[in-house]
């Protein structure tokens, strides 16, 4: 049986989570919290980076490779077309919400959800990244509900979890929220989405680690 790990907080660990949960493999959970010096981590996922996956014939790091290797070894449920160019968008959509959106607005984090503060260099150097990427992305992106078109996908997978944090980070900390101003209604697909079982079963593991995280701080 595969093995997640990682923590149900990481918007990367919930991608693969969500891909694991729509396909219908199983799978049990392994709670490992980013940048352990741990051995028995650093042989899995060298940078200490989460999710990674335990297999039966080894490990695997980085999202979007784990989620292309689920596609591959277990065909039944697919979450990407079986047209090769079809496919790539799918994909294309994976790397460029990642990228290009939510990896840029990962710099606004420190500030806008751990207490931290962020330069106005910083801030300046991302939203004019972000008013060059969003519009491209507007392109790129169908809506049709779903982010590659009628069906859910792995793009949807990436984008369910990571538009969210985008347009939270610029509102709280650039003042707007980017991807709303640039017209992408963003709530409403994560409606669409949200409305799925296995979305929510993801949605509330979150909350529940989110719970157990703050709890554990010390006051």
């Amino acid at each position: 049986m595969i093995t997640l790990c990682g923590f149900s907080v990481s918007n990367y660990y919930n991608k693969v989570k969500l891909a694991l949960l729509e396909k219908g493999i199983p799978f049990q959970e392994e709670l490992v919290m980013t940048g352990s010096s741990a051995e028995s981590v650093l042989s899995a996922t060298p940078l200490g980076k989460v999710p990674f996956i335990r297999t039966e014939q080894g490990v695997l790091c980085e999202s979007q490779v784990i989620n292309d290797y689920l596609e591959a070894a277990y065909p039944a449920q697919p979450l990407v077309p079986a047209d090769p160019f079809a496919a790539a968008k799918v994909r294309e959509l994976c790397t460029f919400i990642e990228m290009h959106l939510e990896l840029v607005a990962r710099e606004l984090y420190k500030q806008a959800f751990f207490g931290g503060t962020v330069s106005e260099d910083t801030q300046d150097r991302v939203r004019k990244q972000l008013a060059k990427s969003i519009p491209a992305f507007k392109r790129l992106a169908k809506f049709g509900p779903y982010i590659a078109g009628d069906s859910f996908t792995l793009a949807d997978c990436a984008a369910y979890v990571s538009l969210p944090l985008v347009a939270l980070a610029t509102k709280k900390v650039l003042g707007e929220d980017l991807l709303a101003a640039a017209g992408i209604d963003w709530k409403s697909y994560a409606a669409v989405v949200g409305a799925r079982p296995h979305a929510q079963k993801v949605d509330a593991d979150k909350k529940a680690d989110a719970a157990r995280m703050a709890a554990a701080k010390p006051a």
